[in-house]
């Protein structure tokens, strides 16, 4: 009979002293929201959303019916939606970079939360923006907005088109920005997502803003509390550290599956376990800042050991620790665990992103 390596030794005999390839993600497990350490959580009724005005911790599933909200409604009005293209050589913040197919990483040896990579270089790229207008825009006054990581996010328009319709949400317009390409340590997504530092805002508030309302005749609010951002992945780590780095530009943060895990590369002293760093010392040792926050974790959601071994790669520890600390901080937020969910799963989406902007922006003064 064969005997089988158990995972960590038959993952680390992949590891050369040159670029591997990426190793597979191991299967992840289905988490128990009652596991020893995470937060404590009002359990829902199977196939309902929380309560829309109401902070705290709660367990949904394991149903995901569709909102009606996320569907066209041809009774209300709709919203125009612009594109436009974007080139890293008109960005003086991201010029472009790019991983080589088919190589990773290898772990620092004196450092396992450290992952060196050689195979990264200069890469050019596009990218598409959309914008969203809602029909009730009155052209030539100020607007609040919504903008997304790994646009365009077709569901937040129609969403929107329909929440602003019922007056559950401000008349708001929406930006969704597509990624400048590839995922995670040396790419250029995780350049601009998994960056803890103010860089990602920076080129939002100077380079994509200004065009916007340039080329399509529009007023943005400079009020951080009329200013919302929202991604999944580490499209949600973007989200959340775009308004942790610039308070003075942004107070409302949506999540799925946020990325607050170890995946900033070039490493950086002051935080040197990348996203992590939130609930691990950032949120803990800060005073607590003007925001709120909605984000989801799902059970399924991903555990990845991968080749560096640094025990700072659980999505779904990283989740309930955020929420651990949030509520520990005193901050406005609202954490659902979904069960019988993936990673940034569509069916939760589908069934929660109502609720979840009606979170948002329910304290918003006109």
């Amino acid at each position: 009979m064969t005997r089988r390596l158990p995972l960590a030794i038959a993952l680390l005999s992949t590891i050369a002293t040159a670029q591997t390839p990426r190793p597979t993600p191991p299967t992840p497990p289905t988490r128990d929201p009652a596991t020893a350490g995470y937060v404590k959580a009002t359990s829902l009724a199977d196939d309902t959303n929380a309560p829309a005005a109401t902070d705290g911790n709660f367990i949904l599933g394991p149903t995901h019916t569709a909102a009606p909200e996320t569907s066209t409604n041809p009774s209300v009005p709709q919203g125009t939606v612009y594109e436009f293209t974007m080139n890293s050589s008109d960005s003086k913040l991201y010029p472009g970079i790019a991983r080589d197919a088919g190589t990773f990483g290898t772990p620092d040896p004196t450092d396992p939360a450290k992952l060196i990579v050689t195979t990264s270089h200069h890469a050019p790229y596009t990218r598409k923006v959309a914008v969203y207008v809602p029909a009730q825009y009155v052209p030539g006054t100020v607007a609040p907005f919504i903008i997304g990581t790994d646009g365009p996010d077709r569901t937040l328009f129609t969403t929107l088109d329909n929440l602003i319709a019922a007056h559950r949400v401000p008349v708001m317009i929406a930006i969704s920005l597509a990624n400048g390409s590839g995922d995670a340590q040396g790419s250029e997504r995780g350049l601009e997502y998994d960056t803890m530092s103010p860089r990602y805002a920076d080129f939002v508030e100077t380079e994509v803003l200004p065009r916007i309302e340039s080329q399509y005749h529009l007023r943005l609010s400079k009020d951080p509390n009329a200013r919302a951002t929202m991604g999944g992945s580490s499209g949600g780590s973007c989200a959340l550290i775009m308004a942790w780095y610039r308070p003075n530009l942004y107070h409302r943060v949506l999540t799925y599956s946020g990325t607050y895990v170890n995946q900033q590369w070039p490493p950086n002293p002051q935080t040197p376990h990348g996203a992590w760093e939130f609930h691990e010392h950032l949120i803990p040792s800060s005073p607590t800042k003007p925001l709120r926050i909605w984000m989801e974790v799902g059970d399924r959601d991903l555990l990845n050991p991968n080749i560096m071994r640094d025990n700072l790669h659980d999505w779904v520890l990283a989740n309930e620790n955020m929420a651990n600390v949030l509520a520990a901080k005193g901050y406005h937020y609202q954490f659902v665990f979904a069960k019988n969910a993936g990673h940034t799963d569509h069916a939760v989406k589908l069934q929660t992103l109502p609720e979840a902007l009606e979170y948002l922006w329910q304290d918003y003064q006109h």
